[in-house]
């Protein structure tokens, strides 16, 4: 009976597939703005209001209620762009993107015969950065899988159907992901959720401690690969996106796992700095404290 719960999901993505893209996300500004207008009473609007107030302290009352605007507008369009990136064709979400920066690292390397970890923040449209990434190059693409085994199954098919392959946050995924960068491939990682304790470290975001996956910087340290951030970018009036690629900060590489976390961490701050209404803020970066007092979330409304 658990698995049906996923019908309504995957019904609800099929239709926004039969939507231009300008409609869908207008659609998506509009469950934004119907969250604001919540405000406190909204679970997403408490979650975008503290991290804000965490990684923006410098910004003014206004200009940060207007960013939590713009956010939750930014998340409505991810949402509502499920659909075309799951069930579109790949040609018609391709022709989508209108500008690619940074390609050049990505030739360089795999064509001297080194693989690339990629650093893949919650920002702007990750789907759309694997479909290009799978339909020109050997991906690999590390994931959780959810519970629901539809879900998982769909997932999967979706995100693989240009050919990249799809690696489960285990230890097979690991030996999956080792794999692949010998091969000189692509190892596409979305690094900025908690972790469980034992996977994680604690490390600054925004200057404030976060549970940070470890993973990532142990890969970079035990392969020495080139480790490059990416993300997509949405552009405004549902012109599509736009793919932004570069190398990751110094210390990546440290086998000092604070230190080399925190160079992932700035690295994903850097992505995020360039539209950070596309961040997925209505997400609990900060929930789990290193001293085991509750997350910022369960604060009493001020």
């Amino acid at each position: 009976m658990k698995e049906l719960k996923a019908i309504p999901v995957i019904l609800a993505m099929a239709f926004l597939a039969l939507l231009p893209l300008r409609l869908a996300q207008r659609l998506g500004r509009w469950l934004g703005r119907r969250i604001y207008r919540r405000g406190e009473r909204d679970r997403l609007y408490r979650i975008t209001r503290v991290n804000l107030e965490i990684c923006f302290p410098q910004l003014s009352a206004s200009a940060r209620d207007k960013l939590i605007l713009e956010s939750l507008q930014q998340t409505g369009c991810a949402l509502a762009e499920t659909g075309l990136s799951w069930f579109w064709s790949p040609q018609r979400v391709l022709s989508k993107i209108r500008a690619v920066e940074g390609e050049e690292l990505i030739r360089n390397e795999l064509e001297a015969g080194r693989g690339i970890l990629l650093i893949a923040p919650h920002l702007g449209n990750w789907e759309v950065m694997n479909l290009y990434l799978s339909h020109h190059y050997p991906v690999t693409a590390m994931y959780k899988p959810p519970k629901l085994k539809l879900m998982d199954r769909l997932i999967r098919k979706r995100r693989a159907r240009l050919g990249s392959a799809m690696a489960p946050a285990d230890a097979k995924g690991v030996r999956m992901v080792l794999k692949a960068l010998k091969r000189a491939g692509i190892v596409g990682i979305l690094p900025d959720q908690e972790p469980e304790r034992s996977g994680g470290v604690y490390a600054p975001f925004y200057g404030e401690p976060a549970l940070t996956m470890k993973l990532l910087p142990q890969l970079a340290a035990q392969t020495g690969v080139t480790v490059l951030c990416g993300y997509g970018r949405r552009l405004p009036d549902g012109e599509g996106f736009s793919l932004h690629f570069s190398p990751a900060l110094e210390g990546i590489h440290s086998r000092d796992l604070i230190e080399a976390a925190s160079a992932m961490n700035a690295s994903i701050e850097r992505c995020v700095d360039e539209c950070p209404a596309q961040y997925q803020w209505e997400y609990k970066r900060f929930n789990t404290r290193e001293d085991g007092s509750p997350g910022p979330y369960s604060a009493p409304v001020k």
